[in-house]
């Protein structure tokens, strides 16, 4: 009996322990950041009283702070928005804007051009996927936040902008002066193939009306009875998650869509809500720009063998944003967490790697050819037209299983 007291004493004791050091932990870190911000404090009162312009701008200054603050991250995806800036996002998100139809993002510290929007000013001025963009108007973009660079391109209806480009090898910048023109962005687009193959290109995630555009898509495919279908998301920059989860469960029955991570290392499963709309075969085509949300249904459908996955390696963008909106009506874009596949892949900067790769020659890339009357180029598009022979061969395959082929002694042949 003493021993069993003995056992519990210790127990406790460790317990009152462990709290007890968490405790003064948290009161020494809490301490820590008070005589910091006593510092910070210190700074903005000498430049308050000791500054030789003695007219400033408050706002400024605490607006440069927190971006200062959120700089210290170096992360490119977390980033505080002025008032102005936020409104434009929620106006993005509405699908309908004022720019040059671009997506950008930052890679190796490079402010670079994801992919520009077909049939916007930037697609027409021949913007490509990689470039580099070094100058804004000729403000140097080395160490712009990514909310500045996107203030700084859009502006009104109308106007010019003017970007330096350094294309691949180059050296020198190339000067692009672009019309900025209202932008509405069409999410799905949807074409039937040869061999009655579906075809949807899927252009953002970012619209809020995303999964409804390809809800209905689908639905138009089915009523065309296709025998398959290609989703092309070469090129899009991602967007909304929820967006990608309420697609993705238009293809899985059951299964997981997404892991997150948050701060404390607590994964969360994300599942399929089982609204099924296809259950024919598909393959998905990827690329270098295709990022975010992109990539989150890009391995969710080939995770749960829905999907094979044809292009290049993926952009490599797996990290979740939350939008907390502050008092004067600016907001902070914070990462809180990070993906996984449902297999459990980390894709963060490694992007995910298809099943079939085709890598597009330099000099076809360059041309790019531009396509008018349909979303497609069937003749030229070399990753397409390897989506379409696995396609073939998914249609093909799935008709054997179907119609198992009888031998002479009434054995099934498989």
């Amino acid at each position: 009996m003493n021993k069993k007291w003995a056992i519990l004493f210790i127990l406790c004791f460790l317990s009152f322990s462990i709290l007890f050091t968490l405790e003064v932990q948290r009161v020494k870190a809490a301490d820590d950041l008070e005589s910091k911000l006593n510092i910070y404090l210190q700074v903005l009162d000498t430049v308050k009283n000791d500054y030789i312009d003695k007219d400033l701008d408050n706002t400024k200054l605490i607006y440069g702070s927190v971006k200062g603050l959120l700089d210290s991250l170096d992360d490119p995806y977390t980033r505080f928005l002025e008032p102005t800036s936020y409104k434009e996002m929620k106006i993005r998100l509405s699908g309908s804007y004022s720019g040059i139809g671009i997506y950008i993002g930052i890679k190796e510290k490079h402010l670079i051009v994801i992919s520009p929007i077909k049939d916007t000013p930037a697609w027409k001025a021949g913007l490509k996927p990689k470039d580099k963009i070094m100058t804004i108007d000729g403000k140097q973009t080395k160490d712009m936040a990514l909310d500045e660079a996107v203030s700084l391109i859009r502006g009104p209806r109308g106007s010019l902008v003017s970007l330096g480009i350094i294309r691949g090898k180059e050296k020198d910048p190339k000067e692009y002066k672009i019309p900025r023109e209202k932008i509405v962005i069409k999410s799905v687009e949807t074409e039937v193939l040869k061999d009655d193959i579906g075809y949807i290109k899927l252009n953002t995630f970012e619209n809020q009306n995303a999964s409804d555009e390809m809800e209905k898509a689908l639905n138009s495919l089915k009523s065309k009875k296709v025998k398959g279908l290609i989703i092309d998301v070469r090129n899009n920059g991602g967007g909304l998650l929820q967006n990608a989860i309420e697609i993705g469960s238009m293809f899985i029955r059951e299964g997981v869509i997404v892991y997150t991570i948050d701060r404390e290392g607590k994964k969360e499963t994300i599942s399929s809500s089982g609204n099924i709309v296809w259950v024919k075969p598909t393959v998905v085509l990827i690329n270098e720009s295709s990022a975010s949300a992109s990539e989150i249904l890009a391995g969710a459908l080939r995770d749960n063998r829905i999907s094979t996955l044809v292009g290049t390696k993926s952009f490599g963008k797996a990290s979740v944003q939350n939008v907390k909106q502050l008092e004067d009506g600016s907001a902070v874009l914070l990462t809180v967490a990070k993906y996984l596949t449902p297999n459990g892949t980390d894709i963060s900067k490694k992007g995910i790697e298809p099943d079939h790769v085709v890598e597009v020659p330099t000099s076809e890339a360059e041309e790019n050819p531009k396509v008018e009357e349909s979303i497609v180029d069937e003749q030229n598009d070399i990753q397409l037209k390897k989506a379409v022979e696995v396609m073939k061969n998914l249609i093909v395959r799935k008709l054997d299983m179907k119609n198992p082929r009888k031998t002479s002694s009434g054995a099934v042949s498989l």
